[in-house]
């Protein structure tokens, strides 16, 4: 049987080949953990490239790094046995030895080297077609990124500043070995305010919405819920209901075979029956997910099709709601990745199908 590592190796020979090279080298952290099949090389979130690179040929395969990194990746990454491991004293410049392995070859790389042709595009494609292995590792970091939401929005209280939620949320993250690399928090007025609203030092009234796209083995998953203390405005729940019926569009209409940009017109005319028809235009709607956030956000005009073992986060929003979860693709069903079991739930019936999507948790 054909493991994820040799399905990988296969698949950037096929990638070699296609362009007429002799070697890949990835040095940005998300290509780092998609090659090394969930290996982290990413120390400083503020990077987008790891503390390692990697270097495939046709006929080797060489990691590097320094002398920090390399017991770390020995002993807990175990990655000694598939790569040809290359540790330098961290004071010396790793590009010297890497010019020597790759003197006089062809190269391709991900956007983060002056040498070679640029395939990062390409790269993501092959990240976001996902093996079997990495279905089954989305589906727990699904789970652990729902318990991390579903403890911290439970667990805040009026009064409470944007910062202490934040910083809950990251709590929970964390105590269930995941990274909050994106961790958004807004407050009653500041809901309506932003799309992308990082935690102030804002207290709490009534109602807050917590962001999170929680990092593990590479991967990423993105979930926002929100609650509401005491009587919710009329106003509210209805766009509430409106976004609930734009999120079952979208998650109905992601099928193996159809394109981004019909799945995206489909959700345009439910915005459009809803009553908030240019809301669409106010924020991207996501899209593919993998080893970033999103690995391609979808457009009208985008003609990517699905595929069975995608996963896909949509994350509709209508000014002062949003609806957002991971979701696994499937032949027949779409799988909800990050689901929050007891959560308070809206119907909404698409194509003869009735689905679940979160409604606003309201609380005294």
């Amino acid at each position: 049987m054909t493991t994820e590592f040799e399905i990988k190796q296969e698949r950037i020979q096929a990638l070699l080949e296609k362009h007429k090279l002799d070697g890949l080298l990835l040095r940005r952290a998300n290509n780092f953990a998609w090659a090394t099949c969930g290996a982290s090389a990413s120390i400083n979130l503020a990077e987008s490239n790891g503390e390692a690179n990697l270097l495939i040929t046709h006929t080797d395969r060489h990691l590097i790094t320094n002398n920090i990194e390399v017991v770390r990746l020995v002993q807990e990454e175990k990655l000694d046995s598939d790569w040809e491991i290359h540790s330098l004293p961290w004071y010396e410049d790793q590009k010297k030895l890497i010019d020597s392995l790759v003197h006089g070859l062809k190269l391709g790389n991900d956007g983060c080297w002056d040498r070679g042709l640029d395939l990062s595009t390409e790269l993501s494609h092959l990240r976001m077609n996902l093996t079997v292995e990495e279905n089954d590792r989305f589906r727990e970091l699904g789970r652990l990124c729902a318990e991390a939401m579903d403890a911290a929005i439970r667990a805040i209280r009026p009064g409470q500043r944007e910062h202490e939620i934040a910083a809950c949320l990251a709590l929970e993250s964390e105590q269930r070995g995941i990274q909050a690399i994106v961790n958004l928090v807004a407050t009653d007025e500041r809901v309506f305010a932003f799309r992308h609203p990082l935690p102030t030092d804002k207290r709490l009234d009534r109602y807050a919405m917590l962001v999170l796209c929680g990092r593990k083995w590479g991967l990423v998953c993105s979930i926002t819920r929100l609650v509401h203390f005491g009587r919710m405005p009329d106003e509210l729940r209805r766009k509430a209901e409106a976004v609930r019926g734009v999120d079952a569009t979208f998650i109905a209409a992601t099928k193996p075979g159809a394109t981004l940009g019909k799945i995206f017109l489909e959700a345009m005319q439910t915005y459009a029956k809803e009553g908030f028809p240019e809301e669409w235009q106010l924020h991207h709607q996501g899209g593919l997910a993998g080893y970033l956030p999103r690995e391609i956000i979808a457009d009208p005009d985008s003609t990517i099709l699905v595929q069975a073992g995608q996963v896909f986060a949509w994350n509709p929003s209508i000014t002062g709601v949003k609806s957002e979860d991971t979701i696994l693709i499937k032949e027949h069903r779409n799988e909800i990745l990050t689901a929050i079991q007891d959560w308070p739930m809206l119907e909404a019936h698409v194509d003869g199908q009735t689905f679940l999507r979160p409604a606003i948790l309201e609380r005294e």
